[in-house]
């Protein structure tokens, strides 16, 4: 499978897509999200660890797997996981060095925040490490509020939380 995108010009349209969690693009893309929790993250990144989202809590109803791709190639991903009826969390946000700063984050959680309305949802949750301050930003800028703690996730050091307002408001 190839995963280079030195000669993919920065005009290509990023696609985003449910997938299920186990496809091997889905797959590929966690084994990279893990790889370089692993590098960035102080204390290292153990997914045992880490809250869980089990694939049976990745597909609809109780979740969902997006994967970004750029001319066809997996270059991100991003979960919904459902944890009432009105509140759903976003978990497993990543994207690849190669694809950065092409708005593949930002088109990844536009269109979570989509399936959460869709889906009924009406607030979104969020936590990430304090070295990944670029996604803090980007939470930050698209309307993610700081919170206490929601969680007992060991990795992480900031919470978010967003109200969702109907497609009709936005």
């Amino acid at each position: 499978m190839y995963h280079g995108l030195d000669e993919l010009s920065q005009t290509n349209t990023v696609e985003v897509k449910v997938d299920v969690p186990d496809s091997a693009d889905a797959r590929w893309c966690i084994e990279q999200y893990y790889r370089e929790l692993a590098e960035r993250f102080d204390t290292g990144f153990d997914p045992v660890k880490s809250n869980p989202a089990p694939d049976e809590d990745l597909v609809p109803p109780r979740g969902y797997f997006v994967v970004a791709r750029l001319d066809g190639h997996p270059v991100g991903c991003g979960v919904l996981k459902r944890k009432n009826p009105t509140t759903a969390e976003i978990k497993r946000m990543w994207t690849a060095s190669s694809a950065r700063r092409r708005g593949v984050a930002r088109k990844v959680l536009h269109t979570l925040e989509t399936i959460a309305r869709e889906a009924g949802f009406t607030v979104l949750h969020l936590e990430t490490n304090r070295t990944l301050a670029e996604a803090q930003a980007l939470y930050r800028k698209e309307g993610y509020i700081e919170v206490d703690a929601f969680n007992d996730e060991p990795y992480a050091h900031h919470w978010f939380e967003k109200y969702l307002q109907s497609d009709s408001g936005r």
